[in-house]
């Protein structure tokens, strides 16, 4: 599954292309509870065809009905218009938003083509992008962004950050992996799969994702992770997996960890520790057994366990102690025998 921002600025673009009106829809502030987080993208054509969202729907559709009259009647602004909405109670039940949630909408009217195909190209190439929307004027420039920001808007101009997929390293493409891989790939990860054992590899049945063939630490250097990158070990097998997490504890990844008994996982950082001379402040960084604690037992429950503490992380939500594997178990034991 590509990633959104990229789906909707491509929408856009060909409808521009198209010689069709346009608009980009960017939140650029909510308070309180807000369906989409600040930064989120839609596109409107004239035509009423949409792509992405910045709602669960209603407000998508009071834009569409809002500006299609305006485009009919002649009246559509030509420069960036704000757009609130559930300032009141009966807004905010209208529109869906959760109780007290308000967001504030940047609308770009018919980006130019051009620029928006330079974006993409540009994004095509890998990294992060800025994008510079001018609001005395709607002009839009880019530029190389050297890490992950926030959208920034003030009185002269809105700077949002797009960037590659968010992307997904798996070392072992057993059952385990084959499940982790596809709820990634519908959860927007691009995903990588490496897997030495000829026996296993030819069995993979994962469509979208990559296999990797060759030693994990290769692998590993090969991926490049960066801060928007994910690295499990799924294999069970310290000749693979501890290779594979000693170089990816050594890269920006925001996420490394290795499935494991709480045992395992204890004597996998004495052997990084004592054999690698692993530090502590990398060791910290490791996470296992991974996941998050929901009694799973078959390998679509442990996936999703997984990948529900790889999002939190992802959205910088931290997943509360005894609600990780290894501190739910433990308080369980020790209940167990009270």
């Amino acid at each position: 599954m590509e990633n959104l921002d990229l789906l909707v600025l491509r929408d856009l673009r060909d409808w521009r292309r198209a010689g069709q009106r346009a608009l980009l829809v960017t939140v650029v502030r909510t308070w309180g509870s807000s369906p989409r987080p600040v930064g989120s993208i839609l596109a409107l054509s004239e035509s009423g065809r949409l792509t992405g969202s910045v709602s669960g729907g209603c407000i998508e559709d009071d834009l569409a009905w809002r500006y299609r009259q305006l485009w009919k009647d002649g009246e559509a602004p030509s420069v960036p218009s704000r757009v609130t909405y559930g300032v009141s109670a009966d807004e905010a039940h209208r529109f869906g938003l959760p109780c007290g949630g308000t967001l504030e909408l940047l609308v770009e009217h018919d980006p130019d083509p051009a620029e928006l195909d330079a974006l993409l190209q540009s994004l095509a190439r890998g990294g992060l992008v800025r994008r510079r929307v001018a609001l005395a004027d709607g002009r839009a420039v880019h530029e190389h962004a050297a890490q992950p920001e926030e959208l920034r808007l003030d009185a002269d101009q809105m700077l949002n950050t797009f960037g590659p997929r968010y992307r997904m390293l798996l070392i072992g493409g057993g059952q385990l992996g084959e499940y982790l891989a596809t709820m990634a790939l519908f959860s927007g990860f691009e995903v990588a799969v490496c897997e030495p054992r000829e026996e296993i590899r030819s069995a993979w049945r994962v469509a979208g994702a990559t296999l990797v063939p060759g030693m994990p630490d290769d692998a590993v250097l090969a991926f490049e992770p960066d801060q928007r990158s994910v690295v499990i070990a799924l294999t069970h097998d310290p000749k693979l997996d501890d290779l594979a997490l000693l170089e990816a504890l050594k890269t920006p990844a925001f996420y490394v960890g290795a499935i494991g008994s709480r045992r395992n996982n204890e004597a996998r950082r004495r052997r990084l520790e004592e054999h690698f001379d692993l530090g502590a402040d990398a060791l910290a960084r490791l996470r296992g057994p991974v996941g998050v604690y929901i009694g799973s037992k078959t390998p679509p429950e442990i996936a999703v366990s997984i990948l529900a503490e790889v999002v939190a992380a992802k959205n910088g939500v931290a997943v509360p102690h005894d609600m990780l594997v290894a501190p739910a178990k433990n308080l369980r034991s020790e209940t167990a025998r009270l």
